[in-house]
């Protein structure tokens, strides 16, 4: 079935719909793209289907459960709290949230908490996708949990856990959860489509999510070979205690209305492509769009600060550089540009800035990639056509 492509391009970012529409060649179901530059919309495309069996088109409006891209826009929370005088990076966590002062984590500090350095990628005791659910609870787990390395010591990806840091800290200092303060201070003053904790009427809205395991490609691969298809992943006790306590599945659980409901800034934000890059695009200008600024540069500034690099990540094995909570750009995953910064999330989802082009770029999909090294990220080609259409204009 032949997918539509809707949406708008501008003439010098016209080859980027080509590549888009390409995309449905290979394991696409339904996406969303948006692309801002100097200021101004120049792709806003969707297209595809929002459920595995095709039977419902991808809208403008159609949102997305967008993983881990939601930590990026959890970091903002936390730099505009800064920006407000509330919250210091160099502080210790224990000074806003005392019960987290035991077992050990006395000293940890808010810019070692955020950077994935406090030792608590993983609890010791084993919970299931309702307790994740259960703020109360899991905030009293991590605040007894000792941690796994020495704080400050190494750095390793608290994958589900670090969702609850910032989350209590804003609710402690504002009286706030995150997801009202992400809308106050974000969301309404940007009119962006972004949510962290859905409410029920946006429900009927979402996406449902297809499991890597699921798309076309693995099952073609499946069928034409004895060997089970899988995901590449590190093994370690680490990776273990930090991605697969609980495993959390993509349809059956992350597409729960109790999932959707929460406010797991660590992986559960609802978005449109055009929401997060209207966000990023405010980033990559030093904090303002078209006349609403969201946070100074200053704090931006504080925020970008490189917490960890040049060493192996405990959990994922390879090497991250991290700020106060984004991701500071390696390779080309957030294009070439390494001042970019953002963060991905889990199958393929995407929003970052490039501040030194003023560009910002999202990509959210409900078909989530495998991990395996068959298939090129298709954020990455995305990017590259992207890039390519930027440059032609300078």
């Amino acid at each position: 079935m032949k997918p539509n492509i809707a949406g708008q391009v501008t003439t010098q970012f016209k080859p980027v719909r080509d590549v888009f529409a390409d995309l449905w060649h290979k394991s696409e179901i339904g996406a969303g793209l948006c692309v801002y530059y100097q200021g101004e919309k120049v792709v806003d495309l969707w297209g595809g289907w929002m459920d595995r069996e095709k039977s419902e088109p991808w809208t403008q409006n159609t949102l997305v459960n967008i993983y881990s891209t939601t930590k990026g826009l959890a970091s903002l929370a936390i730099a505009i709290l800064v920006d407000q005088g509330l919250i210091d990076y160099d502080q210790k966590v224990a000074h806003y949230w005392p019960e987290f002062g035991f077992a050990g984590k006395a000293d940890i500090t808010v810019a070692e908490l955020l950077s994935h350095q406090a030792g608590l990628s993983g609890v010791s005791q084993t919970i299931t996708v309702d307790d994740l659910c259960d703020w109360q609870k899991m905030t009293g787990l991590l605040a007894r949990q000792a941690p796994l390395w020495i704080p400050g010591s190494a750095a390793g990806y608290h994958a589900i856990t670090w969702g609850y840091f910032p989350g209590e800290l804003i609710r402690r200092i504002t009286g706030h959860s995150l997801g009202q303060y992400f809308f106050e201070k974000v969301a309404r003053p940007l009119n962006v489509d972004c949510h962290i904790g859905l409410a029920d009427q946006h429900h009927r809205r979402c996406a449902t999510l297809n499991g890597p395991n699921h798309s076309p490609k693995a099952k073609k691969i499946s069928r034409n070979s004895k060997t089970p298809t899988r995901t590449e992943a590190p093994s370690s006790e680490l990776f273990r205690s930090a991605q697969q306590n609980p495993i959390i599945r993509p349809f059956t659980d992350a597409c729960s209305t109790r999932w959707r409901r929460a406010e797991i800034a660590a992986a559960n934000g609802h978005a449109t492509a055009t929401g997060i890059a209207k966000i990023y695009a405010a980033l990559a200008n030093e904090g303002e769009l078209n006349g609403t600024r969201i946070i100074s540069s200053a704090a931006l500034t504080q925020a970008l600060k490189v917490e960890v690099e040049g060493i192996e990540d405990l959990v994922l094995g390879h090497e991250i550089r991290r700020a106060r909570g984004f991701i500071l750009n390696t390779g080309s995953a957030f294009g070439p540009n390494p001042d970019s910064f953002g963060h991905n999330g889990a199958g393929g989802s995407t929003g970052y800035a490039d501040p030194d082009l003023n560009l910002a770029v999202s990509y959210v999909m409900n078909q989530m990639q495998t991990n395996d090294g068959t298939e090129k990220p298709r954020a990455e080609m995305l990017n590259e056509v992207i890039y390519s259409c930027a440059c032609s204009g300078i």
